[in-house]
């Protein structure tokens, strides 16, 4: 293995990686100031994301003045985009981020549109709502990951690709959400999260609250696995649609963007061969590999990712 992929490798601190872990690990074989600039966008969503989870996860209905104040707070920390707060360096350095990358703000409002709804509703009417909820919170995270790697970079100015960042992120973005919302569904649950759309739970005899049960250990029906099953046919749908598109990236990137793209989509393609819609129990400990499982991952991934990583 190439000395500085095995360096980049040993530097990712695998056991404490918290939020965001596979986005994370994915960019760390970027150079240092494009995986900079992806740690400063993700911690502002995180933020956002952070506020309306852990309000939550208390359990407690969330009254309407509350939701007009998250909902403020919300609008507030995106209104900020479009200023320069002199007093807040971390807000000057997002900013100055989203400028010289030409991060397209239309991202942030995507993601924060998809937020407001979490703070309104709990779960989701349909599987089309979900997927309409998937835009923000999830294809405009992607997007913001992808565009940082198909940016090409001209006397020190970076210049965006002639093709629609979002586009390209968009199967791979669905794909993993699907996986994640399966992979995270016991937490999810214990912190009072569903994002199984009602009409498919409707359409099995299922109640949200029989999802709880499940998550604290009651005996799983049929009808959940039928749930699990329709979510996996669908990610494989998009499973399809994002090796496609790594194919027609696959002579427009450099080595080392290309393999981050990659990292990410085996990533998760490893956590959807670990849910078993038929005999699994679909628990945060049966869904979720260990940092040892992930690291050695990687290392395949890098090992055999057919390029010469000469000029990394």
């Amino acid at each position: 293995m190439d000395r500085e992929i095995n360096q980049i490798i040993s530097n990712i601190d695998f056991e404490n990686i918290q939020k965001h872990p596979n986005i994370l690990i994915a960019a760390s074989f970027w150079d240092e100031k494009r995986y900079h600039a992806a740690k400063v966008c993700y911690k502002f969503m995180r933020m956002i994301d952070d506020l309306i989870d852990d309000r939550k996860a208390l359990g407690d209905e969330i009254s309407c003045l509350e939701q007009a104040e998250l909902s403020e707070q919300v609008n507030s920390w995106i209104d900020c985009l479009e200023t320069m707060p002199e007093s807040d360096p971390f807000y000057k350095e997002l900013i100055q981020t989203i400028a010289t990358f030409k991060i397209p703000l239309q991202l942030f409002h995507n993601f924060a549109k998809s937020m407001l709804y979490d703070i309104d509703h709990d779960g989701f009417s349909s599987l089309e709502d979900f997927m309409e909820y998937s835009e923000g919170a999830s294809v405009a995270p992607a997007s913001i990951f992808v565009h940082l790697c198909c940016l090409s970079e001209e006397n020190g100015e970076y210049q965006t690709p002639d093709y629609d960042i979002v586009d390209v992120a968009r199967p791979c973005a669905i794909f993993s959400y699907l996986v994640h919302i399966i992979r995270d569904f016991q937490e999810d649950q214990l912190n009072n999260l569903n994002y199984f759309a009602n009409d498919i739970l409707t359409r099995n005899n299922l109640l949200p609250s029989d999802l709880k049960e499940i998550a604290h250990g009651a005996a799983i029906p049929e009808s959940f696995r039928i749930v699990i099953s329709e979510y996996c046919k669908q990610a494989r749908i998009y499973q399809d649609q994002s090796l496609h598109q790594l194919q027609n990236l696959s002579t427009k990137l450099s080595d080392r963007y290309l393999l981050s793209l990659h990292m990410i989509y085996n990533l998760y393609d490893m956590v959807f061969d670990r849910i078993d819609s038929e005999n699994g129990n679909f628990t945060s400990k049966e869904l979720n590999p260990t940092p040892r499982e992930i690291r050695e991952k990687v290392v395949e991934l890098a090992s055999n990712f057919p390029t010469d990583y000469t000029g990394l």
